[in-house]
């Protein structure tokens, strides 16, 4: 993908998290893959709704990153993903507040909609880990081919092709998590409808 553009992307989806309440101040971060050798991500301990072009950062796969800039401490995570799975052309790695609320919970069901099989598919959960640690990034990368992960009190990974459909899938990851807080128990769509969806 080209640089320039990436950048724009990158800020813009950072932008659009922020405004829908997917993540708050300084917390998450994103990334988006260039090439086969480099990915650019978002910096360290900024505020995701003011970043601008300039501000992210360009890191090796093998996790040096270019220039004096900070990335972010979960950039260990991110190229996990990407090292694991080849499709992956996007991660987002947001704190939303249903999600996070499910996880301390019990998990996030992803059957009580259409939308929810179609575009979630089973989601793990992976459990607490301090963020920024190897721990926490093998953790995660052993879920790399999932279109979404969920850590323990910490939020949301979701993978994606590319921004637009990394972004896409929080979004909706968020909103079968709000649905299950308001709907509590409640039975899900049957198992034949579900492999049908699953399906297609």
């Amino acid at each position: 993908m080209n640089e320039a553009y990436a950048r724009m992307v990158l800020a813009d989806t950072c932008r659009m998290l922020y405004d829908r309440n997917l993540t708050v101040s300084a917390g998450g971060n994103m990334s988006v893959r260039l090439d086969d050798e480099y990915i650019l991500i978002t910096p360290s301990g900024r505020n995701k709704g003011a970043l601008a072009p300039e501000d992210m950062i360009v890191v090796s796969m093998d996790g040096e990153a270019l220039g004096d800039a900070k990335p972010s401490i979960e950039t260990g995570m991110h190229l996990g993903i990407y090292g694991n799975n080849p499709d992956a052309g996007a991660v987002v790695h947001c704190h939303p507040l249903n999600c996070i609320a499910l996880t301390m919970k019990g998990r996030v069901r992803t059957d009580l909609t259409p939308e929810g099989v179609l575009l979630l598919g089973d989601v793990p959960t992976v459990g607490y880990m301090t963020p920024g640690t190897k721990e926490l990034a093998d953790a995660v990368a052993a879920h790399a081919a999932s279109k979404a992960i969920l850590l323990t009190r910490h939020g949301a990974v979701t993978v994606g092709r590319d921004l637009q459909q990394a972004f896409d899938r929080m979004e909706e990851l968020e909103f079968q998590a709000r649905l299950q807080m308001l709907v509590g128990r409640c039975r899900g769509l049957p198992k034949a409808e579900v492999e049908k969806l699953r399906g297609m």
